[in-house]
């Protein structure tokens, strides 16, 4: 049961094996990945309680309490690794944006061992507990980390049960994201190495690859303010021999670009050490204070894409037709 002792010991904060399913400033309570099993952890990945879900909550009221922990308030960003990485490849934005005095939540998830869709999920809840005092909330996410935030939003619009997309929600920053999935990965997925690659990367990876076409539908274009940094050289060829075009050595410059982008930036990176960049973390702050990476007047938004004429025509004739009055009797015959 959940009210069993718990002895108090360190942890490695999650891994690929763990999923944060809810925050109180660097608390969290985390779900297995492999069972209902949850656990509550401090700020330094200490255990202080495992077991069920309700247990875990007792436990963390308890010391709310004890400690007298102030409720969080203010501005919260919301930051989440790519695949195969974990919240530690987030310390040094989390760092940044703290100093600047927001509070940074680096969301831990099994991202070799799930679907994007359960990690929206888990997100959702997260989102769901942080208090009525959390004004505004904000996204920043590294590779696929964006992938799951724009799940998040495309769940919580079209779920008519719910209130919708919670309304603090202000901005949002992609680093490095596939927003058209990754031709490497799709490669790699559907070559001989796929067994390989789907046992490295699991189901979200392959979500990525040879199954970005299920997954496309059910992401949504974010509808708050949202800036795109891309990886590349700016030559047109990029790092990796293998991509065509520009590219961070994993996802080509064309692939991160999501139309309505409130600004768009190149920068010379790699893909994996995009998110512990020092240019990237300065021009990711700025976007979420200002809403432009370097200023207002340099700003390169991504237009929304012009509509398909032949669409628009097909369209104007349905409802052309669909407006047309149609008689209910036939028309008598004038009288002579």
């Amino acid at each position: 049961m959940g009210t069993n002792p718990t002895i108090k010991r360190p942890t490695l904060g999650g891994l690929q094996f763990w999923s944060d399913e809810r925050f109180f400033w660097d608390w969290r309570i985390q779900k297995s990945s492999f069972s209902e099993k949850y656990r509550l952890i401090d700020p330094q990945g200490i255990l202080h309680q495992q077991g069920d879900w309700d247990a875990c909550v007792a436990k963390l009221e308890e010391i709310k309490q004890q400690r007298l922990l102030p409720p969080m308030k203010g501005k919260v960003v919301l930051l989440l690794h790519g695949l195969i990485r974990t919240s530690n490849s987030m310390h040094r934005l989390k760092k940044t944006l703290e100093e600047q005095g927001y509070i940074a939540l680096a969301m831990t998830y099994p991202s070799t061992q799930g679907t994007i869709d359960g990690f929206a999920s888990s997100l959702h809840h997260i989102i769901e507990a942080l208090g009525e005092e959390v004004t505004e909330i904000n996204f920043v996410g590294h590779s696929m980390g964006n992938i799951v935030v724009r799940h998040y939003m495309a769940d919580r619009l079209a779920d008519e049960s719910q209130t919708g997309l919670d309304p603090r929600i202000h901005r949002f920053v992609m680093i490095g994201p596939p927003n058209q999935g990754a031709d490497l990965a799709k490669r790699l997925s559907g070559s001989p190495l796929s067994p390989a690659f789907r046992m490295l990367m699991g189901p979200a990876g392959q979500q990525l690859g040879s199954e970005w076409f299920d997954v496309s539908g059910s992401l949504a274009v974010p509808p708050c303010e949202f800036g795109i940094i891309a990886g590349g050289r700016g030559n047109g060829k990029g790092y990796s021999w293998v991509l065509s075009g520009d590219d961070d050595g994993i996802v080509t410059v064309e692939e991160t670009k999501l139309p309505g982008a409130h600004d768009f930036i190149i920068m010379p990176i790699l893909h994996t050490f995009m998110a512990a960049h020092k240019g990237a973390i300065e021009r990711t702050a700025n976007f979420l204070q200002h809403g432009s990476f370097t200023s207002e007047a340099k700003r390169h938004p991504l237009p929304d894409p012009l509509p398909d004429p032949a669409e628009e025509s097909a369209k104007e004739q349905k409802s052309a037709t669909e407006n047309v009055p149609h008689s209910t009797k036939q028309e008598e015959a004038p009288s002579r």
